[in-house]
């Protein structure tokens, strides 16, 4: 492929990857003499009308939308049998290489690419058109810092007249339940995808894992991840609620739209009070049955899955395997229903044994205090009253270490032995009091610190911006 020129203009110099259903290219453009990116369809889809039409569609997608945040995309074609699509070539690295590079990345960066990428979707959005494989493979984070969205191979306009398939498509690490049950997605089918992207950059560890796309795909659909702060103490309880909340199973309870996310991303970012308050709604997720796992699959976080939706049938097999990534699973055989009946079975008896166990409080240890610092008024309580406790005292206080308007103080502190029913009080912050903030402006970093200290207060950087003060001062 090295030294191919494609449409008599495009000549191919180097592969900078490969992914499930292309190899993409570093090229010169011989007419306008710039580098860009070209994205060649893997010669065993080349046939196929439906790939083609998929491949086309992405071009035609990614063409439209206009944003600083996304990768722009200048041409598409055909040549020789081969498919292909020329795109902005974008210098850097991509987030999923980032994070296996250096593990959980900085909360405050993690928060600006969510807040960057959000920006990228709400543009789709705005034009009706669902990513549908939100992933850290498909953000390129740039040497500046920022990123770009790219690969909308798989996005469908929502008044699309394609032919729908039995097949879902997706990353089963980062699919949304619904995508999973192959239900009709919104925008915020992908917020629960870059939930999932927010989480494994702030943990290094991805939410939910398994041996097969099928468990893992299951898993999305059945379970709820183990809080990022489990995996990560020192995360922060407003970036947490904003990973939680983009990854509720029930799609009305997280952001609506790409824009609310970016603003509590950005309250976050600023110090603000992060607003986080669930959306009612009726969503109730399909019923899903007992799954075996696919013989022979490798798990591999990233791989484009294609596989039939996660519904009511006993079980799924793998039909074929192609190119390591894409993945076809229809439905089991009948024969197979035995085990899985036994499989599930044993499950009920484990479900039945965890809520007695829950019940009867494990091994005989003391009822505990929950932990409700940094939770807003409102969270606190549904937690303590979740925990079988009820509210005491509810005052206020100023406190320099807590944002205004979430708990600085309980009693008992959390982890105390306390019967059911007892009272738990809490303290509200009413942040910094009026006053004793120091002005900043004009002061260096080091400066800024000192005058902060000695107020009594704690810095904490929020970025560079441009503006018409001295370089390197507030």
């Amino acid at each position: 492929m090295i030294g191919r020129v494609f449409n008599g203009r495009y000549r191919i110099t180097e592969r900078i990857g490969i992914g499930g259903m292309a190899e993409v290219y570093k090229a010169q453009d011989q007419t306008l003499g710039r580098i860009v990116a070209v994205k060649v369809m893997l010669p065993q889809y080349a046939a196929d009308p439906e790939f083609a039409a998929r491949f086309k569609q992405e071009a035609a997608s990614a063409a439209n939308l206009q944003s600083p945040y996304i990768v722009n995309v200048y041409d598409w074609g055909h040549d020789d049998g081969t498919y292909f699509i020329v795109m902005e070539y974008v210098r850097g690295t991509d987030l999923k290489s980032a994070i296996l590079q250096r593990g959980a990345i900085n909360q405050r960066k993690v928060a600006e690419i969510g807040s960057q990428v959000c920006q990228a979707l709400s543009v789709a959005h705005n034009q009706d058109i669902i990513h549908r494989d939100v992933k850290p493979q498909n953000i390129m984070v740039q040497p500046d810092g920022n990123v770009k969205v790219m690969d909308f191979g798989i996005a469908r306009a929502k008044n699309s007249v394609k032919s729908q398939t039995s097949s879902v498509l997706g990353t089963a690490h980062y699919i949304s339940p619904e995508q999973a049950q192959g239900k009709e997605l919104t925008g915020a089918s992908d917020m629960y995808s870059l939930g999932c992207v927010l989480y494994e950059a702030a943990t290094g560890q991805l939410p939910f894992d398994g041996p097969d796309a099928v468990s893992v795909a299951m898993k999305q659909v059945q379970e709820e991840p183990l809080p990022p702060s489990q995996v990560k103490p020192d995360i922060s309880p407003d970036l947490e609620a904003i990973i939680l909340k983009a990854m509720d199973k029930n799609p009305y309870n997280r952001f609506q739209t790409a824009r609310d996310m970016k603003q509590a991303l950005d309250d976050f970012l600023m110090g603000r009070p992060v607003n986080i308050a669930g959306a009612a709604g009726g969503f109730a997720s399909a019923p899903t049955s007992v799954m075996g796992s696919v013989p022979g699959m490798a798990s591999e976080a990233g791989g484009t899955a294609v596989m039939q939706p996660i519904g009511s049938d006993a079980g799924m097999k793998t039909n074929s395997y192609r190119g390591g990534n894409d993945i076809d699973m229809g439905k089991a055989k009948s024969k197979k229903r035995g085990p899985l009946i036994a499989v599930a079975a044993i499950a009920a008896i484990a479900v039945i044994a965890a809520l007695a166990f829950a019940i009867t409080g494990g091994l005989g240890g003391g009822d505990k205090v929950p932990n409700v610092i940094g939770q807003t008024q409102e969270a606190a309580v549904q937690t303590i009253e979740k925990a079988g406790y009820t509210v005491g005292t509810v005052t206020e206080d100023y406190d320099a270490e807590t944002v205004a308007g979430r708990v600085c103080k309980q009693d008992p502190e959390a982890d105390s032995d306390l019967e059911k029913g007892g009272k738990i009080n809490i303290v509200i912050s009413k942040g910094v009091k009026k006053g004793s903030i120091p002005n900043l402006s004009g002061m260096t970093s080091e400066q800024a610190e000192k005058a902060l200290k000695d107020a009594g207060l704690k810095a904490q950087y929020a970025g560079n911006e441009a503006s018409d003060a001295d370089k390197d001062t507030v």
